[in-house]
């Protein structure tokens, strides 16, 4: 287990970058208000940036997932430029929840299939790394794979269906404080 590094699993819309629906356009792309500067002070301390989004825009036929490969690399592309950060990993799920939001498949948050998937394939310590979400679906995944979760609480969240791992490690309005509350002295 030495050797492997922590990550910030993030979600991609509503946390990382403004929320436009269904959005493949890398000229739409903006960050949520402190998001680069919280991604460069948290890659700066050893983390991993890993984005896990669900994309249920590829099964609805709305864009093909060589269409989000090319949003993939702008966001990276912005990263890189803008925040001196390397992008570690882009997991998507291109799956759509059943009729009743029900996952139907290993992939689709609330399920940890693509935290799992990052942490194989990426080296990472699970239990040192923090899952970044705007929703309770982003907190049940990073519980379920191990993570401590932060819920962004830009008003994403709709819902508020509790139940098990849905409670955040922590709750905050802004990238400042998600920032101060990773690197705090445990």
């Amino acid at each position: 287990m030495t050797g492997r590094k922590p990550a910030i699993f993030v979600d991609k819309d509503g946390t990382l970058v403004e929320n436009v629906p269904y959005n493949v356009n890398p000229e739409l792309l903006e960050f949520r208000p402190g998001a680069l500067q919280a991604m460069a002070d948290l890659a700066q301390q050893g983390y991993e940036l890993v984005v896990v989004t669900n994309q249920s825009g590829v099964a609805r036929g709305y864009f093909s997932e060589a269409e989000l490969l090319v949003l993939r690399d702008a966001l990276a592309r912005r990263l890189r430029e803008e925040a001196g950060v390397q992008l570690r990993g882009f997991q998507f799920c291109p799956h759509q929840a059943s009729p009743d939001g029900a996952p139907v498949c290993v992939c689709r948050k609330p399920l940890p299939g693509m935290i799992e998937e990052a942490g194989d394939l990426y080296d990472i310590d699970l239990a040192r790394s923090w899952m970044i979400g705007d929703t309770l679906d982003d907190v049940e995944a990073g519980s379920g794979a191990g993570c401590r979760t932060i819920l962004y609480d830009s008003g994403g969240e709709t819902v508020w269906k509790p139940g098990p791992g849905r409670a955040p490690s922590a709750r905050c309005t802004a990238w400042e404080e998600v920032v101060r509350i990773i690197l705090e002295p445990a």
